[in-house]
């Protein structure tokens, strides 16, 4: 069973940085792709960013690309997204999952506010 929980959410001003941070406490995802994706309200979940298993690859959605670094420890069973330059438009709840995303992964999230 996996178990993902996020966290290092919370408001910020325009321009700062947080760092979010995915625990998996059930069976190990060391061998799985994973990604992290947000829902703002009033519109649906999107993709944010995702890596592979290994760390080797990275991919970004255009609107968080230069800004967003995606990465991951398997050792520690824990994927992050260390997020710059933050945007009022990148206020949502943030999620992580596998990629592609399964529905009985969605853990709570983690809320990021950012104010202009």
């Amino acid at each position: 069973q996996v178990q993902l929980v996020e966290s290092g959410g919370g408001l910020v001003q325009a321009g700062g940085s947080l760092r979010l941070s995915c625990a998996n406490s059930g069976r190990t995802i060391s061998s799985t792709a994973m990604g992290w994706f947000r829902q703002a309200p009033g519109k649906e979940r999107e993709f944010v960013a995702g890596i592979s298993w290994s760390g080797g690859i990275t991919y970004y959605a255009d609107s968080v690309k230069g800004r967003f670094t995606i990465s991951r420890n398997n050792a520690k069973n824990t994927v992050y997204l260390q997020m710059n330059s933050l945007e009022p438009e990148d206020t949502a709840v943030y999620y992580c999952n596998t990629k592609p995303a399964r529905n009985d992964y969605w853990g709570q999230g983690t809320q990021v506010t950012v104010s202009s």
